[in-house]
């Protein structure tokens, strides 16, 4: 997985435990931009920003509209925004239609990533009660990226790994804990 720029990551629920596992597991000097989508209600400010920041002890935000993607930091969308990179590798929030009932959506990010990065990418789609993030993981692997699906059978809930398995072959089918050794093993780009 040499030349990775940057890792997308998508889940619903049990997300956020699935996440601060894998965060965790990560080195200290972990540079490599993760950007995330877990699904939010859209009436209500989200604090997972504060949360994962207070947890980690790692530069934690939410993304913001036209913010650079920089290296060393977590990302994470807001409510009622979907998150988008652009081919500055920027950010972009639009309030387009709800993808999979849900805005944001891990499609519209994992789709805009992959046209960003091509194969400098990096997406990994956990546990989840819907199919969104299978269409944009399949994306990404599409334009020469790399893929992670949480093996359904570790997952709290298996409705999105399994659709993100109907759709394309994965380069990784791991449990949590495989999934953390493996970004933690991960070879680092020059910055």
């Amino acid at each position: 997985m040499n030349g990775i720029e940057a890792i997308v990551l998508g889940a619903s629920a049990g997300g956020v435990k699935a996440l601060l596992g894998l965060f965790h597991a990560l080195p200290v000097d972990f540079r490599t931009p993760l950007v995330c989508v877990l699904h939010l209600p859209d009436d209500r400010h989200s604090q997972l920003a504060e949360v994962f920041s207070r947890r980690l002890g790692r530069p934690v935000c939410e993304a913001q509209d036209k913010q650079p993607i920089a290296p060393g930091m977590i990302y994470f969308a807001g409510p009622g925004y979907h998150l988008s990179v652009e081919t500055d590798r920027s950010f972009s929030l639009s309030q387009e239609e709800q993808v999979f009932f849900s805005r944001p959506s891990i499609d519209i990010l994992f789709e805009s990533a992959a046209d960003a990065y091509g194969p400098a990418l990096l997406g990994v789609l956990l546990t989840g009660a819907n199919e969104d993030g299978a269409r944009g993981l399949a994306r990404i692997k599409q334009l020469g990226g790399q893929t992670i699906v949480q093996d359904p059978h570790d997952a709290q809930v298996a409705i999105m790994p399994n659709a993100a398995l109907a759709l394309h072959r994965p380069d990784y089918l791991l449990p949590l804990s495989g999934i953390e050794l493996l970004l933690a093993k991960l070879e680092l780009p020059a910055c």
